[in-house]
Formats: structure tokens, sequence, C-alpha cells
């Protein structure tokens, strides 16, 4: 029988947060550390700053909001696209995109619908998907409101259309490759031919769908640091893994990955764990004792956090985000952010940003049972959170009563 290489529950913290460039080592610059995590989450919610932001603020603190535009519309070395959710991915990565934009809307009640509802435009007197191509095509970028006056007829919503026949359009568009992201105005997105967002220098070979699933795997693998099959599937390009087991026993048998066990109290955590051996060299760093630990907030959203189970197995912290939570059923409020302490999540701080008087008010702060209390952990934790109002362009820090008493020097 095979001796797997073990490893503590605190060295697959550390190798987790290591992966996602959360140490204490200087950071690599912006693109790098884009590639590392895999890809940046988008969503509109601005409590705070948007989420993108604020993940790079945790892995590089201060920076600029506008190399991040340069990286996606001078440089191009971003678009956006479903990772797994609506994201920033890297361009580089674009084979591995391009294979799903070709099999969208794919099997299922939902892509019956869509080809349905294609067929139907398709037969119609002035089919919507050409009078929106031919639109990008003679005008160039456009947002979505110029085809407003095209969206009669009926379209069950997906939940995030309002049952627009151009917005649904422009969704089907972009899921299938045609189009792209071309710039934005504030949250409004302009839209334009696929061709003519992505730079020259894109790789567009074709894949297989199975090179697609390795590759993507072993994406997913690295950002994770180790990781188990249901860990794999809810990242990076979120369920699309098809036929993953054999490809994982592909990358076994040819040395790419090796399984190893987790240890917690003298017991294996549940399931098979997988480790890149181009990792491996990095774990036994950890596991001699090369650990530079950092204290840094964490978006709701942030790449370390976005697999709830996950996050409760390895790091025993139950995160839920309650931005949709009534106000009065909320635990800990609308938009929190998670403090990371070396290799372990302490607790967690209740912010939110005003912008017209540039304050940040901390609404409340909470602490873990047994988080620690000493000295130095209660500045590190308001560095960072001093360091986030630097970033948000704060000018006055408030804080509320709701500040544990053991961290109460914090205010």
């Amino acid at each position: 029988m095979t001796t797997l290489r073990p490893l503590t529950i605190t060295d697959a913290r550390r190798l987790n947060i290591a992966r996602q460039q959360l140490t204490g080592i200087p950071p690599l610059d912006m693109l790098q550390t884009v590639k590392e995590i895999g890809c940046l989450q988008l969503d509109p919610i601005s409590a705070v700053d948007k989420t993108h932001f604020l993940v790079l603020w945790s892995r590089l603190g201060q920076y600029a909001r506008a190399d991040v535009d340069r990286l996606i519309y001078q440089d191009k070395a971003l678009f956006e696209y479903w990772a797994h959710m609506a994201s920033l991915v890297v361009t580089d990565d674009y084979p591995i995109y391009a294979h799903w934009m070709h099999q969208y809307p794919g099997d299922g009640a939902w892509g019956a619908k869509i080809q349905r509802w294609l067929e139907e435009d398709a037969h119609s007197p002035v089919p919507l998907k050409d009078f929106m191509l031919n639109a990008f095509r003679e005008k160039g970028a456009l947002p979505s409101r110029h085809f407003d006056d095209k969206t009669e007829g009926e379209l069950v919503s997906s939940g995030w259309t309002s049952a627009r026949n151009a917005s649904r359009m422009i969704d089907y568009l972009w899921h299938s490759g045609a189009i792209m992201v071309a710039h934005r105005q504030g949250i409004q997105r302009f839209w334009d031919l696929a061709d003519r967002c992505l730079p020259d220098w894109t790789p567009r070979t074709p894949l297989p769908e199975s090179e697609v699933v390795q590759l993507s795997a072993q994406k997913a693998i690295r950002a994770l640091g180790v990781a188990r099959i249901d860990h794999i599937k809810a990242h990076f390009t979120r369920g699309r893994y098809p036929d993953l087991p054999r490809i994982l026993e592909h990358l076994l048998a040819d040395g790419t990955l090796e399984k190893v066990e987790i240890r917690q109290n003298n017991k294996n955590l549940p399931g098979v764990w997988y480790l890149h051996q181009e990792d491996i060299a990095l774990l036994e760093q950890i596991q001699a004792g090369n650990w530079q630990p950092k204290t840094t907030l964490l978006s709701p959203f942030d790449n370390l956090i976005c697999d709830r189970k996950r996050t409760e197995m390895l790091f025993d912290f139950e995160f839920r985000i309650e931005i949709y939570t009534p106000q009065n059923k909320r635990q800990y409020g609308y938009y929190v952010l998670p403090i990371l302490h070396g290799d372990t999540l302490i607790g967690r701080i209740d912010p939110l940003m005003n912008r017209k008087q540039h304050c940040l008010h901390i609404n409340a702060v909470y602490a873990e049972p047994n988080a620690p209390a000493d000295a130095e952990t209660v500045q590190a934790i308001r560095t960072s959170i001093d360091s986030l109002a630097t970033f948000l362009g704060a000018k006055t820090l408030q804080f509320s009563d709701k500040v544990p008493a053991q961290w109460a020097k914090i205010k």
C-alpha cells in the first residue's frame, strides 16, 4: 500500500493561503497575482468597494485602480467572462473559455429554452441576433440600452434580465463568445464584437475537452493548494469538469498530481486530496517552518473563501453572505469582511464607506471563539482597517460600540 504524503490541517491552510498570495511575502505584480489566483469575481455591490478591487487590495496593499483598467482595456491581459462566477479572467486562458463559449448554451432545460428562443428569433422578420451583431459591426461599442426599442416579445427571465429580450440576447452573445465588454462607464458596460476586444496575441488554438478539463483542474488545485474533487468542481470554471475522475487519474499516473492525506486531531480529513507536483517545494518549505504570516481583511467574495463548505472544513469558519437577508435577521451585517490573521480566520468586521463624507464606518467588529487577544493581534487588525481606509480614500474612521472587549483597543 502506497504511503501518502502527510499534511497537518495547518499545512493545508498555509499552502492554500500561500497559493492565494495572502502571506507576508512581498506581493507579485498585479497581473501575476490574478494569474495565480485564477480570476477576480465581479459584483456590483460597493458598500465598501467593488469586490475585485478589495481582492487585489488584500494581496497588494495600496495600488491605483487605474492599473486594473489598464490591464483590461489597454493591455487587454484580462477580460470579463464566467469563471466560478462573472469575473475578470486571464486572456492567456482564452482557449479554456473559448471551449465553453462554443458549447453554450449546452444541454438541460435552460439550454433547450434558449435554443427554442433562438430558433423563433431566426424566423422573425428582423432577427434580433442579426440586428444586434450588425449594429456592433457598423457602430462599434454600444451599451445594452441602445437596443431598448427591440425588446418586444416574451422570454422567461433568468432573474437578471427583467425578461428584456435585448438583455437576454446580449447575455447569450456574451456567453457564446460573439461579444465582449469593450469598456465601462461607471457600471454601464459597452459591448463590442469579441474580435475587436481581444488582442492579436490571444491564444486561439482550439483544445479538446479533455485538455480543457486537465488545464482547469490543475489551475483549480494549484489555486487551492490541496483539493478534493468537490472543491475542484466548485472552483475556477465552476461546474464545467466533465469526466473529472478519469482525468485526475491520468494526472496522477503521469506524476502531475499526487494524493495526500490531511490530519486533524489524529484523524484524516475525509475524501481524496490532490496536490500538484509544482507545489511540493512550497509545501516542504512551509512544513520546514518557512511561513510569513499576514493580517488582512477579505472581500466576502474572495477566492480563499468562495467555497463555503471548504472554508468550514479547513478553517473552522462559518461564513454566509447576508446581503439578501432581511436586516432584522442578519447575524453580522450587510457586507462583512472576514479577518485573516496568519493561517486563521479570527473574526469579521461590518464596514460601510460613506463616499460623500469620506468616512469609513465600522458598524461592528466580531471575534471568533478563542481568537487571540494579545496586543500584537489587536494592532495588526487596526493596521489592516487603517490600510483599507487609506485605500478607500477615507479621511475619517468611525467605530461603533460593537467591538469585542478583548479587542477594545482597536478603536
